[in-house]
């Protein structure tokens, strides 16, 4: 059976109304800070880019172009069942919820592990910031290789925060994936899926804009 929604309302809210409200206002809140978070590191490749352009060249040359696209339409996948989940969510059909989020979970896992691959990659190559990095690809007589590290830099910090809200994704994904399963939510009352679909269609959001800064603008 599921559960009245009445009592999920918290005390502070006069109903469930005003608790849907207050919960979507906190979200949007949340991924404007997110977004101020994320403009500010694009904001900073985009300027040193724009200063260093052949080195930040020579370093999108050694990333895999095919491997980011796939990675892309696996997000998008995600994206989708995600929708889907929010959807029968209002529909109170809750196998069909549950089931949605095991696909979602399944795309996003399938992206971190791809990520992991890249990475390992770049260590293989010691392309990773520090005492260790190098650089011989096909530009390395025309760029100075500490502006190519930069580049690397950026690409691990804003890779890096993007998996890490993944990684946070997936957690708080199969909560709520437990909490469907104890039919914790029903038509009446499904606001915590609705508020993580926002979230996790805001990462996926930002990955569209990673993909061509770092791996397509300025390759050709």
């Amino acid at each position: 059976m599921s559960t009245d929604h009445h009592s999920l309302v918290a005390h502070q809210f006069d109903d469930a109304e005003q608790q849907q409200e207050a919960a979507t206002l906190g979200m949007w809140s949340f991924l404007i800070t997110e977004i101020l978070f994320f403009g500010g590191l694009i904001l900073a490749y985009t300027i040193f880019r724009g200063k260093y352009p052949m080195a930040f060249t020579a370093g999108s040359h050694e990333l895999d172009v095919a491997i980011g696209g796939f990675n892309t339409f696996i997000l998008i996948c995600s994206s989708l069942t995600m929708a889907m989940a929010v959807h029968f969510a209002q529909l109170d059909r809750q196998k069909l919820v549950f089931w949605f989020m095991i696909g979602t979970l399944i795309f996003g896992s399938i992206f971190l592990g791809i990520k992991v691959y890249e990475y390992a990659d770049k260590v293989e190559h010691h392309h990773v910031p520090g005492h260790n990095f190098e650089y011989h690809g096909e530009l390395a007589n025309a760029v100075n290789p500490r502006n190519v590290e930069l580049y690397f830099f950026l690409y691990f910090a804003m890779t890096g925060v993007h998996a890490v809200h993944m990684i946070v994704g997936a957690g708080v994904l199969i909560w709520l994936m437990f909490k469907v399963r104890a039919r914790a939510f029903s038509a009446a009352y499904y606001t915590p899926v609705e508020m993580f679909g926002l979230y996790w269609h805001f990462v996926d959001i930002v990955w569209i804009f990673l993909y061509p800064l770092l791996y397509l603008i300025g390759r050709h």
